[in-house]
């Protein structure tokens, strides 16, 4: 009797030490907000084109805020975008928390993209449309306009993205 306890203990202990699951499919929403982070980080960040890397990984890490409005009401950035924290793994761009504050970080951080970003998160986000709201779209990185927002290299922002979408 023993024996088949040790056993089936030593069965349950191996089942969990195996290999992490597979990414799931990505979610793009083209809801109203708000938008939690996802709950597959490992899968956005495949979706996104960009390569993960470990959580505690913090080469080349700088910070901006990305500030949101639908229609002038403010839309708080969800906290662990770009994470996977079951795998312990981060996409090179991704949140803390909800203050607002953008981490970039590990590989690729140097190169992810406006357009990247909303991936991670799982938003739609196009030339006219963020979520359900589509309209007039406007993009300001450090105070200056940007041409073409889903191309924007977040790298190049010191500051502040300010991202302001009314509806038509």
């Amino acid at each position: 009797m023993r024996v088949r306890r040790v056993a089936l203990l030593l069965a349950m202990l191996l089942a969990g030490c195996s290999a992490p699951t597979p990414p799931g499919d990505p979610v793009l929403r083209s809801s109203a907000p708000p938008w939690p982070a996802p709950r597959d980080g490992l899968a956005q960040i495949e979706a996104a084109g960009l390569e993960p890397s470990r959580l505690d990984d913090t080469t080349g890490q700088r910070r901006f805020t990305l500030a949101i409005t639908i229609d002038g009401t403010p839309v708080p950035l969800a906290a662990y975008i770009g994470m996977d924290r079951p795998r312990a793994l981060q996409g090179p761009a991704h949140t803390h928390d909800d203050s607002g504050l953008v981490w970039l970080e590990g590989r690729g951080a140097d190169t992810v993209t406006l357009g990247q970003f909303f991936t991670l998160w799982g938003v739609r986000f196009d030339a006219r449309c963020l979520g359900a709201t589509c309209g007039t779209l406007t993009v300001n990185a450090d105070g200056r306009p940007v041409a073409d927002p889903l191309a924007l290299r977040l790298a190049s922002i010191d500051d502040r993205v300010r991202l302001d979408v009314r509806g038509a």
